[in-house]
């Protein structure tokens, strides 16, 4: 039996004390298989945000255990769960998160660096993920001189560089138009179809509909855990990127 790349036992997160004490996730349990694609749903306040930062080792649970491929992360020290960031999870997030004065290329490059990755197997790597993003052409060109939906694809290459575990995008959609939505949605679902394990934080249906399970939550806990088939059916597969 394979190891899950994710899976939550009891966990719970409770900010405050006393009267002002808030309870943003109540006992949720889940496990992500790798090849997944999940989308985690949730109107505001719903414990969405606070699940997905747990889930990328930004923020830690106040009680339960969450585990990724086999490693327990309450466990961890700090800087190991740095090293965990950076090799196991691909962040992709609203607002890009792009530094301003770097390239394409270097921004890309810029998780291999604080992994110690060697410069030429860097620009490799960062030049077949822009590749594998349709930004060829776009290497040199900063952020201020891209699209929003760009931009983003840009974010998606950062995130897929390391041939990260989990793919982990917090409404990745949330700034752009409907067609570089459909752009952004696209490289997710070839993703996917090429084994990925994709998790997407989001409020909206029809970025929910590419997702092949479908995980909703109210008042800090899980009311539904569903699997669909995702719109349009499979897409071409698409090329991995060198690990």
């Amino acid at each position: 039996m394979t190891t899950p790349v994710l899976s939550v036992q009891e966990l719970s997160k409770v900010y405050g004390e006393g009267d002002a004490q808030v309870r943003a996730l109540r006992g949720v349990s889940l496990t992500v298989e790798r090849g997944d694609y999940v989308a985690i749903m949730g109107a505001s306040g719903s414990g969405k945000s606070t699940l997905m930062n747990i889930l990328g080792c930004l923020d830690v649970p106040s009680s339960g255990r969450y585990l990724i491929d086999g490693a327990d992360v309450g466990a961890l020290e700090e800087r190991q769960l740095a090293v965990l960031r950076n090799r196991k999870i691909g962040f992709v997030f609203q607002s890009f998160n792009l530094i301003p004065r770097m390239s394409a290329l270097a921004n890309v490059e810029l998780p291999m660096a604080y992994g110690g990755v060697g410069a030429a197997e860097r620009r490799a790597r960062a030049l077949a993920a822009l590749e594998q993003v349709g930004l060829s052409d776009r290497v040199r060109h900063e952020p201020n001189e891209l699209s929003g939906g760009q931009q983003q694809r840009v974010a998606v290459a950062r995130a897929l560089v390391t041939a990260p575990s989990l793919l982990l995008a917090d409404e990745p959609t949330g700034n752009l138009d409907t067609a570089s939505t459909g752009d952004v949605l696209e490289i997710l679902d070839r993703l996917s179809a090429s084994g990925r394990t994709i998790v997407i934080i989001t409020h909206e249906d029809d970025v929910a509909a590419h997702a092949k399970r479908v995980i909703r939550l109210v008042d800090g806990q899980i009311v539904e855990d569903r699997r669909q088939a995702p719109v349009d059916g499979p897409p071409p597969r698409m090329p991995e990127v060198p690990a």
